[in-house]
Order: structure tokens, then sequence, then C-alpha cells
């Protein structure tokens, strides 16, 4: 069971996360405060007392933009603890996915925020602290907990179940990708290559790209039916795609559409195999 501090510097946001929270029958109490100061205070009382004291937190769902400290700063502060609260960012925007990963955030949930999304993020944070609640089914539905007031004392919540969805791919030529709260499928076919950010892989497409939480190593596996072949480190490329191939003093790099990317000497020669085989057919 969790011990929860959710942060948020607009009440409503503050009051609807809390909701959702102390809805989902893995989470022990949900707390909020309104601002970095009253969140800074809490989680002071928190480490001093450690992790199994009465004061204790387990998770902090955290908003970015706020007056003052920002949630990122929030974030920095905490990894210099040994043992910190694990974060989740809750946020409207998608741009700062890569400096949560960096500050090893355990989840990323957009704004607005969905119940199955923000329940995906208690069962990774479940998952990461090796609670049993992870693996335990929603019990009896029951009435939903009251909104907790700002920086007050936790109390255990009353809940009512919460479904466990993760978002996978809909079918075998589509993935799912969130924006703001609003999930779209992108076809495999229309992706011309991918970038390593970290855990997150971010999709580009003709029209614009996609941040994932998917390291790009699973997607170099799953897609490589798919004629997608690794070219360096940070990048996985469809071979269909490639326009050009450049050698130019001893580097190698392809265009891809208005993209150029550099191919790393390891995957090189390979690539060149592989463009010789689909030109000769």
């Amino acid at each position: 069971m969790l011990r929860v501090l959710a942060v948020d510097d607009e009440k409503p946001l503050l009051e609807e996360l809390l909701y959702l929270l102390g809805s989902d029958p893995r989470v022990l109490s949900a707390e909020g405060a309104s601002d970095a100061t009253q969140a800074l205070r809490r989680i002071t009382r928190a480490l001093e007392t450690g992790p199994e004291g009465p004061d204790g937190i387990d998770v902090v769902f955290l908003d970015i933009h706020m007056a003052g400290l920002t949630g990122l700063d929030i974030a920095r502060l905490l990894a210099g603890f040994a043992q910190p609260p694990l974060i989740v960012f809750v946020t409207a925007h998608e741009g700062f996915a890569v400096q949560a990963f960096d500050l090893k955030a355990v989840d990323y949930v957009l704004k607005p925020v969905r119940p199955e999304r923000l329940a995906e993020a208690v069962r990774r944070a479940c998952a990461q602290l090796g609670r049993t609640a992870a693996a335990q089914p929603p019990g009896p539905a029951g009435p939903p907990a009251a909104p907790a007031a700002p920086a007050g004392p936790g109390v255990p919540a009353q809940r009512r179940p919460a479904p466990e969805v993760t978002i996978a791919d809909r079918s075998a030529d589509q993935i799912a990708v969130e924006l703001g709260g609003v999930t779209r499928f992108v076809a495999i076919a229309d992706i011309a290559y991918v970038e390593a950010q970290g855990d997150y892989a971010r999709l580009h497409t003709d029209e614009g790209s996609h941040l994932v939480r998917i390291p790009l190593s699973t997607l170099e596996e799953r897609w490589a039916a798919r004629g997608f072949v690794r070219i360096h480190r940070r990048h996985l490329v469809a071979l269909g795609r490639i326009d050009e191939l450049r050698l130019d003093a001893g580097t190698t790099s392809v265009r891809v559409g208005s993209a150029e990317l550099q191919v790393s000497r390891r995957h090189s020669r390979q690539l060149r195999d592989l463009l010789m085989r689909q030109a000769t057919g």
C-alpha cells in the first residue's frame, strides 16, 4: 500500500488528482500540497522519520510548472538524499520527459489525467517498491475518497476499484502514443526513424514526432522484421525510408527525408550490405 503526496498549484487539478489517487485500492493515504514550499516541508518531515516512519511518503505525484520552484527543481533536490520518495511527474507539457527520466522519475503522466493512465503510474510505483499491492486485484467497490486537504496529515482513504490498463499496441501494425491525455494510434509504416531519449523513444513521421515510453532496444527487436535497422546507439531507421547514403572523410551518414543521421562505425558495413541487397532485389 502506497502513501502518496500530490503537488499542484492549481486547486481543481490537485483535488481531482487526490480523488483519483484516493480511489485506487493500492493507495493507503493521499495528501496534497498546493505549492513547492508546502511540498518540501512535508517531504522533509518524511525524510526525517525515514521511509518506514509514521510520516513516510512512498511516491510524490509532482506537477512541473509551479510558482517559485518547479517540479523539476524539487526532484533535483530530492535526488541528493539516500532514500527519497519515488517521483511521478504529472504535467500538461510533453517536452520535459527526457529531463524527468534523467531525474529517475517512475513515470510521466500527461494532463488531463485519465484514471487508467494514473492507475498504470501507481502500478509502476508499486512494482519499483516491490509492494505486493502491485499484483493484487481491486477489491469490492466502495464510495470514493473525499479529496484530502492540501498539506494535511495522511489519512487512509476510502476507495473504489481503479482499472489497471497498460497502453499497448492496438495491433501489430500500429503503436499507441499519448499527447495531452489523448491517445492516438500511429501506423508503424508511417515511421521513418526512431530516436532514443533515455528510456523513451521519439518516433519521427512525415507529420511530426511522438514520444513513447519504450526503450530503443525494445523497438529494435520488435520491428526488425519490418525493416527497421539500428544505425547508431541513438537511432533506428526504416530501411525503405533511407533516401541517401553518404560517405565523407571516413564517416557515414544517411538522409531520411530532411534529417541527416550519423551511422556509427560498428553499424556502417551492415547497413551498406542491407542497402545493396535491397537495391539488387
